[in-house]
Parts: structure tokens; sequence; C-alpha cells
């Protein structure tokens, strides 16, 4: 990969408005202590991905939330331990701003967010049991280990992916269907304009205010031009619109 300085810009949608800003490097991780989800809870996830949905190596979906907390008593004590977490890195009531969602992924390909969810952070919380996968967040040589409580903050426009531990990139056959290789998380969307937020991300606004009066849809540039993500190695390529 080439690491000469590059000039990655997220566009994003504030209010009516194309705004510009960077993109950030920084991601925040910890570990917070959350109880097993619940023997009930966990079959009925099982079953919702067994029958309801088509989860395909490198999918990422939206499970039923509304659902899984009236079966889960321990639900608020996850919010609480991921509140707790956030007001220690200064973010204080952060969370009370930002929309939740229950995800699971089987293996996730290398993208970005930035497309949709430029204007906002991803926080999210993770539920299952360590099964020898990572977060990886290519550009930055960065890979984390995910485990019941393994609890990341990062920019949705920075490339991430999840792959087998000890692989060097994304490949569908470290994910086969016989064995239990999903990951269970709550991800919450939080404004990235919210002055704590970019603050703990060290985000800079407005930094390519000439391109956002032409552009009219939320994107990543670098150097420029508009850019998308390899999905196997989250290598930065030319974007394909």
């Amino acid at each position: 990969m080439n690491h000469r300085p590059r000039h990655l810009t997220s566009f994003f949608w504030s209010g009516d408005a194309i705004r510009s800003r960077c993109v950030s490097d920084s991601v925040l991780s910890g570990t917070v202590d959350v109880p097993e989800p619940p023997a009930r809870l966990l079959a009925d996830w099982a079953r919702e991905i067994a029958l309801h949905m088509t989860l395909e190596a490198g999918d990422v979906e939206v499970m039923p939330l509304a659902r899984a907390r009236a079966r889960w008593p321990d639900y608020s004590h996850c919010v609480r331990a991921v509140s707790d977490w956030t007001s220690s890195l200064g973010l204080p009531g952060v969370l009370a701003s930002g929309d939740v969602a229950l995800m699971v992924c089987r293996g996730a390909r290398y993208h970005h967010d930035g497309d949709q969810y430029g204007g906002a952070a991803f926080c999210n919380l993770f539920l299952s049991e360590d099964k020898g996968q990572d977060v990886h967040f290519p550009s930055l040589d960065l890979r984390i280990p995910l485990r019941r409580g393994t609890v990341l903050l990062f920019d949705t426009c920075q490339p991430h992916g999840v792959i087998r531990r000890g692989s060097n990139g994304f490949d569908v056959t470290d994910f086969p269907a016989d064995q239990n290789c999903t990951q269970l998380f709550l991800s919450w969307e939080l404004p990235i304009e919210d002055a704590h937020v970019a603050q703990a991300l060290n985000i800079a606004f407005d930094i390519d205010q000439s391109a956002s009066g032409i552009v009219n849809e939320e994107q990543v540039r670098l150097d420029g031009e508009r850019v998308s993500v390899r999905d196997d190695s989250g290598e930065w390529r030319r974007a394909n619109y």
C-alpha cells in the first residue's frame, strides 16, 4: 500500500447542506462487563438468523431489537455499561442522542459507511463470545479482538471489516455455514457534529468548503477523487459511480 500522505475528506449532510470534514484516525476501544445474554434469547437469535435471514459470509444485517428487549432483562445493564464507558471518555449523555440497533454479522467484508452515515460515529458493543475474530482497521494497521464486552467508538468513514484472527484479509471460506461464526452487537449512531464526539475523534470541519458547494451526496474523497474500499483488503480505490 502507498503510505505517502493522503488527504481523506468526508462530505456529509448537515441539515439541508453538504458539509466537509476530515476522516478520523482515532479508534477508541475497551472492554466492559456485560453478562451473557440468556439462553432463551440466544436461541431466539439463532432461529431468527436460520429461518428469516439470508446471512452470507461477510454480511452485516439488522436484527429485531424490540422483541429482543422483551426477553433480555440485562439490556439496560448493557446500555448503562456503554454509557459509563463513553462518559469516561468525556462523552456524557451522548448515547441518549444516538439511534441504537441490534446487528449481526458473519464476518464483515471491508467497507466504509461514509456514503450513508458520514454525519455519524459508530459506538458498538459486542455481545458474542470470542470466536477467533478481530475487527480490523487496515488503514490504521489496527486489530481488535472481538469478545463479549468489547466496545468501540470510531469514524464511520474509516475502512473496517471483521476477519478471522491471524488472517491478512477477508475471505468467505473463513466463515463456513456449518459453523457458528456470527457476531451479535449493539450499535449506536452518534452525531459527528456533537462537540464531545468531534473532540474525542479529533474531527476538523469545513476543510473543503469549495467542493462542498459542488458535491450533492454523501461520499468520501481521497486527494479530491471519490473512493470506495476493496472488500477483501480494505484498500482505497476509485469509486465506480
